[in-house]
């Protein structure tokens, strides 16, 4: 019934509840047609069942009401039944757990005690129960499903409501994460590289000042750069619509100008890409080598560095090393940030990422996953 619920619409569940009034009202009146109340009272008798999903408090007051005249006129004790567990299930699932269990106990004493009065004369089966008891049994085991079967669709709905909810609670703070992990490979990166730079320009603008001018344009063009894709990250915070500028963000391509960054950084970048990298792992493959690249920089210049990215046998491998000092982690850092952040882009395909010093000196970073 909950499943028939969600798959049709409100108006058309709406005629289906008043084709079943019908329905059981015909039913009653073919098994017993000589009863000298007529049609009407049938129908009134069945009336709350079209307007349960309309009004489910009234019209279960309705079908309490409807019980008792119903028995009164001596019409089918199964239709009365039907009748109320129809309009439970509507009040347990659609209200809540307390309200309708207050509902289902006094809907439980008006049927019991109507349904004993009416049957209470009627003698019992040779060595079986009575049939008061067999009656009223029926028709609170009967009720009972009923709410039972209305409240699990109601706790079913609210745990899909509460679900879907976290889901999109989860999805925010991921997106934010994701952007906060951006904002940290594009800050440290480039404010590495400016730190270099500057310390260049400061060296050299007096005695070189082509070379110290030099300096200052990269600075600038490094930091133009990030600030573009800081404005995207951050104009995505603000509107859920995505970032304001229409720059790509960085993939593959840009891998040769990172590299052309760090040898200008006193880093000599030996670069490598074999094999056809998704579109969508782009930026993810960038980030990491731009990550390991900028650790290089900060904690090894100057240094001669590795970079593979290659795709075999479905199989993606990044591979950064150098011949610096093997330390990376900075005194305070707790693991670093940038380190953790590339095990997180690993990981997010279901990968395995490992950073360390290398024994003959030197440290390396490797990730690999697979590609679907």
């Amino acid at each position: 019934m909950n499943l028939l619920a969600r798959r049709l619409p409100y108006r058309l569940l709406i005629f289906v509840d008043t084709a079943v009034a019908v329905l059981l009202a015909l039913a009653s009146m073919t098994e017993q047609p000589g009863l000298h109340w007529g049609a009407a009272s049938v129908l009134i008798c069945c009336l709350p069942v079209a307007v349960r999903r309309v009004w489910p408090v009234p019209a279960y007051c309705a079908a309490l009401l409807a019980i008792l005249l119903a028995l009164t006129l001596q019409v089918n004790r199964l239709m009365v039944i039907a009748v109320l567990a129809l309009t439970i299930y509507t009040v347990s699932a659609t209200r809540p757990v307390r309200r309708s269990a207050i509902a289902f106990v006094l809907g439980m004493l008006v049927a019991g005690g109507a349904l004993l009065a009416e049957v209470m004369g009627v003698p019992r089966h040779p060595g079986g129960w009575p049939d008061p008891v067999f009656i009223v049994g029926t028709a609170w085991l009967t009720v009972g499903a009923s709410w039972s079967l209305g409240t699990a669709a109601r706790a079913r709905r609210e745990f899909a409501a509460r679900e879907a909810a976290r889901q999109a609670e989860q999805a925010v703070v991921d997106e934010r994460l994701r952007i906060v992990r951006e904002l940290h490979d594009v800050v440290a990166h480039s404010m590495s590289m400016i730190t270099v730079k500057a310390g260049v320009a400061a060296k050299v603008l007096d005695k070189h000042p082509e070379e110290g001018r030099e300096a200052l344009r990269a600075i600038e063009e490094i930091g133009r750069s990030s600030l573009v894709e800081m404005r995207q990250f951050l104009g995505a915070l603000r509107s859920p619509g995505g970032a304001p500028e229409s720059r790509p963000l960085p993939g593959l391509a840009d891998l040769p100008s990172l590299a052309r960054r760090a040898a200008e950084a006193g880093v000599q970048v030996d670069l490598s890409v074999s094999g056809t990298v998704p579109d969508s792992m782009g930026l993810s493959v960038y980030r990491i080598v731009q990550e390991a690249i900028t650790n290089v920089v900060r904690h090894a210049a100057p240094a001669h560095c590795r970079a593979r990215v290659s795709v075999t046998d479905g199989m993606l491998k990044i591979s950064v090393v150098d011949d610096g000092p093997g330390k990376r982690v900075l005194p305070g850092e707790a693991g670093g940030h940038g380190l953790a952040g590339m095990r997180e882009r690993a990981m997010m395909y279901g990968g395995a990422f490992e950073a360390g010093p290398l024994p003959g000196g030197g440290f390396g970073v490797h990730a690999t996953w697979e590609i679907p």
